[in-house]
């Protein structure tokens, strides 16, 4: 006689606890839903951003241990963050938004190309050097950037500032193994900041639509996508010195 099987639920420990997240940008977009994931999976987080209110709303929210305002390009205000922060730390999300230049290359000065190809990594740089002495081995500096391949004068020096992340994280993963690093390049993500690029939002509604009906996944990609790779990435402790695109297959689109 066959006997009834009932299936029981497994009960899943936590990934991420006892581990404290450290989430640079913070305060919404991907940085805010990889907070709240790794706070899901029983991590601590700690939150930085640049709006104080923005910030004190998120921090809150999340029951966040602690938070900070500052401007992450501000290498003063990195270090003294880093400084006040008790050890240990495990994983370090830089979600923060660079300021970058767009428009026609040659209408723009020296000065501003310089700063859109560097400003990403001297800011990484800084993080990176401020809070590697407080990270335990296996933990992760997670970069995020974007995957403009569109070649457009309007785009101006945009695709080589994205193009140099992936050899700088390589790069920077052997520098300071044990602790990984690795890359998320994602593309058109539905945030506040990547709709802020629009010129209104029925713009912003015609791109959702042309991405819905073109990408392979059939949807737009969300922050919460984001996250979800972002977490893999702090609990797999195999991958280091990896770029990962997280665009819904737009790179296979002509």
């Amino acid at each position: 006689m066959a006997r009834e099987t009932t299936d029981v639920p497994v009960a899943r420990e936590p990934q991420l606890r006892g581990q404290t997240v450290v989430v640079i940008g913070g305060s919404a977009g991907i940085g805010f839903e990889t907070a709240r994931l790794a706070r899901t999976e029983g991590g601590d987080v700690v939150l930085t951003g640049r709006d104080p209110g923005r910030l004190k709303e998120a921090a809150r929210e999340l029951s966040a241990r602690t938070s900070a305002a500052f401007d992450a390009d501000d290498a003063a205000a990195v270090k003294r963050f880093f400084d006040e922060l008790p050890a240990p730390i495990d994983h370090v999300l830089i979600a923060a938004y660079t300021r970058r230049s767009y428009g026609p290359m040659l209408e723009s000065s020296p000065e501003e190309v310089g700063g859109s190809i560097g400003r990403r990594v001297t800011q990484v740089l800084e993080i990176a050097r401020n809070a590697a002495p407080k990270m335990r081995p296996g933990g992760t500096l997670l970069l995020t950037g974007g995957t403009e391949r569109n070649f457009d004068r309007q785009y101006g020096i945009a695709p080589a500032a994205f193009a140099v992340l992936p050899p700088f994280t390589a790069a920077l993963a052997l520098e300071l193994a044990p602790v990984r690093v690795n890359l998320i390049q994602a593309g058109f993500v539905d945030t506040a900041l990547a709709t802020s690029y629009f010129a209104d939002e029925r713009a912003v509604e015609d791109r959702r639509e042309e991405l819905r009906a073109t990408l392979p996944i059939g949807r737009v990609v969300g922050p919460a996508d984001v996250a979800a790779l972002a977490v893999h990435l702090m609990t797999n402790t195999a991958v280091t010195g990896a770029t990962y695109d997280i665009d819904g297959g737009q790179r296979l689109i002509p």
